[in-house]
């Protein structure tokens, strides 16, 4: 049997290798080398994912397409570089947004729309056509010198909304039991579990920040488009949908137009007209590989760290934070000589608090030997807070959801369930509360109160080390925590971040706060994917892209994130540091 077991692994793997080679071999065919001509455009194709982390493996080679996760931090180099590529005429974007998980968030993309900004700073042209526009793609486009839009194409920009999706009913309907221990007023992540509907308190911290980061976009949206944010919340409120008269009218676009006539203008812009060829172009996606690059000192490094994902006990697996493998990988960079300076990059809404704490610890022992920098992503709320906490600097971005400096325990039991299947359950013990933990019944009175006394701890703990790290007023913490979430321009206000930008700008001050001058590298972490991971996405990768839109599918999508959350929630005390899983903009 074990024979028979070693063999259909071997087998199953020389497959899986055949396979991947075999795909290999058919997207070779017929490709021509990819190249930057003088004179050419970069399309800046939106359809895909931009995460904070690099893609660990790139299976575009074998699918023969662009990838569909750009990384930000090469996207915005990329984007810097072609500024000053004489071989680059200029920046055409096109597409709309795919995002996913995390990825995508306001924050990351404030930080592709100043690289833009600064591209444009070069007199290089930026053209945008749109056919369907999110708020997310028209934020992006809207930088544009020339913003066309298709005659039967439109924009959706009818403000934000954060949908929250409640379990109780649910859980009652199938006998699943729910008790909940907390701090904060509003912390609201274990709402969907015991309610119905939005508390008071989660309503009015949720349109507090929405509002916040509406106003942020709004204000970028205008400034490019010639409109004050009053003016553009008219529109908005009086459309909400832009057609293409209306958008025209509306000044969201400076034209209306078929996609050949922008064709036929590119081609002349690019030396190219009255030729059967395609105007000159390079994907961005490709030119990334292929932009001139500065290679600094490789004993010279400033390692980026990034902790994307909710943050769980453990080892972690791919698009979760494990306590124990991202400390291990922080010790690691500590004890590196190489390694002059540390940026942790955040993009989390937290998790579990041992292991929140467990990465704090080394984050504190590493600040007492390098540098420590923490740039704020799309979101660093809760327990991301907690390990950003003790650094030099913190960054953030005007619309980084932050804060939400509370704890929650959430506690299931099945008792109801496994009775309606004829399932009972019995034990024995030798203290009283040595199946505290069990999930075949309800906790008792005494143990909710011990449970909620390890929770009034952490959150007192929670409280003090932001006291010490952000040199605070304890009265002062005490007012704006509550489990509240803010946005990085209150943020920066209110104390809890010292200023408002991107990862570049972590990089440079870690740079220069370790004296390492302009030779230094930068190097990324992790670096790796596990293979059956990786594997699976080659195979989702493979689907036709219409499988993945219908609203079924997309349900379905939703149902999955949802439980993904649940299955995060693997902390050995049950005791949480997370944002409200509700935050969740639209």
């Amino acid at each position: 049997m074990l024979g028979a077991l070693a063999a259909l692994v071997i087998f199953t793997a020389a497959g899986v290798l055949l396979f991947s080679g075999f795909l290999l071999v058919i997207s070779a065919i017929g490709q021509k080398p990819v190249a930057i001509e003088t004179d050419s455009f970069a399309v800046f194709d939106l359809s895909a994912n931009i995460t904070d982390g690099p893609p660990m493996v790139d299976f575009s080679a074998l699918t023969g397409n662009r990838p569909e996760v750009l990384q930000l931090r090469a996207l915005t180099k990329g984007i810097r570089a072609a500024a000053t590529d004489d071989r680059i005429k200029g920046i055409l974007i096109i597409g709309s947004l795919r995002p996913s998980g995390y990825g995508s968030g306001y924050a990351a993309l404030w930080e592709v729309r100043s690289a833009l900004l600064d591209f444009k700073r070069s007199q290089k042209p930026i053209k945008a056509y749109l056919t369907n526009a999110s708020t997310r793609d028209y934020f992006l486009a809207s930088v544009a010198d020339d913003v066309a839009l298709d005659p039967y194409g439109m924009i959706f920009m009818p403000g934000l909304a954060s949908e929250s999706m409640f379990f109780a009913n649910a859980f009652k309907k199938y006998g699943i039991g729910v008790q909940v221990t907390r701090v904060g007023k509003y912390k609201s992540a274990i709402e969907p579990f015991v309610r119905e509907e939005l508390s008071p308190e989660s309503r009015e911290q949720s349109e507090k920040l929405l509002g916040d980061v509406w106003r942020e976009l709004l204000g970028e949206i205008g400034a490019s488009r010639g409109r004050n944010a009053e003016q553009l919340q008219t529109l908005v409120d009086r459309e909400g949908l832009f057609r293409a008269e209306v958008a025209l009218k509306a000044g969201l676009v400076d034209r209306v137009v078929y996609r050949d006539v922008v064709l036929d203008e590119l081609k002349t812009a690019t030396g190219v007209v009255g030729s059967s060829e395609p105007f000159k172009q390079i994907n961005l996606a490709n030119y990334l590989s292929l932009a001139p690059k500065t290679r600094g000192n490789s004993s010279q490094r400033v390692a980026v760290v990034y902790a994307e994902g909710e943050i769980v006990d453990g080892e972690g697996e791919v698009g979760l934070i494990g306590g124990d493998d991202f400390s291990r990988e922080l010790r690691r960079l500590r004890e590196n000589r190489d390694v002059k300076a540390i940026v942790l990059r955040v993009n989390s809404p937290g998790g579990s608090a041992a292991a929140s704490e467990m990465i704090q610890r080394e984050m504190r022992l590493t600040a007492k030997v390098k540098p420590v920098v923490v740039s704020m992503g799309s979101y660093a709320a809760s327990g991301g807070y907690w390990i950003s906490t003790f650094s030099d600097r913190i960054f953030a971005e005007p619309t980084t959801i932050t804060g939400s400096i509370g704890v929650f325990g959430v506690f299931f039991d099945v008792r109801q369930l496994a009775g309606d299947f004829g399932v009972t359950f019995d034990r024995v013990k030798t203290g009283k509360f040595a199946d505290a933990f069990t999930i075949s019944r309800p906790k008792t009175e005494a143990e909710l109160t011990l449970i909620q006394n390890s929770v009034d701890w952490i959150y007192d703990q929670f409280v003090g080390k932001v006291v010490e790290s952000r040199k605070l007023k304890r009265e002062f913490v005490e007012e704006i925590a509550q489990g509240r979430v803010w946005s990085g321009t209150e943020a920066l206000q209110l104390g809890l971040v010292d200023e408002l930008g991107g990862l570049d700008a972590a990089i440079e001050f870690a740079a220069a706060k370790a004296k390492l001058g302009d030779g230094y590298s930068v190097s990324e972490y992790p670096r790796k994917k596990d293979l059956g991971e990786a594997f699976a996405e080659m195979l989702e990768r493979l689907r036709p892209a219409g499988a993945r839109l219908g609203v079924y599918d997309g349900m379905l999508a939703r149902l999955e994130a949802e439980m993904k959350v649940l299955r995060s929630f693997n902390d050995p005390q049950g005791l949480y540091l997370r944002m409200p899983v509700t935050i969740s903009i639209q």
